[in-house]
């Protein structure tokens, strides 16, 4: 993982990583020629965008510490909650969408550096 800027790093076959601060993780979008799905790039590592919309689906994990437990929070029938991330990346900013499952469901904020930068 290379990086592209404060903001992106590089990952193998045409991936792109950002920081979610929704998720406080990394999404992955893949870019350029290549098997499965594509998404569009503006090629400006500072303010990127990115199209289409980004949906990453999963299940939301037990933290403690920062870390994950290797356990999935669970509903009342102990089946596992599902988490949803979806959103839009525009000019360097992240439009998340109402149907996230986290905090920031709804609202617009900066692409936010990788830690450590």
């Amino acid at each position: 993982m290379g990086a592209l800027s404060k903001k992106l790093r590089s990952a193998q076959g045409g991936g792109i990583l950002f920081w979610c601060p929704g998720c406080d993780g990394a999404h992955r979008v893949q870019v350029g020629e290549g098997p499965g799905p594509r998404w569009g790039y503006n090629s400006n590592p500072e303010a990127p965008t990115f199209s289409p919309s980004v949906l990453v689906t999963g299940h939301q994990l037990v933290m403690e510490n920062g870390r994950w437990t290797g356990e999935w929070v669970r509903d009342a029938a102990g089946k596992p909650v599902l988490s949803i991330c979806h959103s839009f990346v525009v000019d360097g900013r992240i439009q998340f969408l109402g149907d996230c499952t986290h905090a920031l469901a709804g609202q617009t904020v900066d692409l936010p550096d990788f830690d450590g930068d």
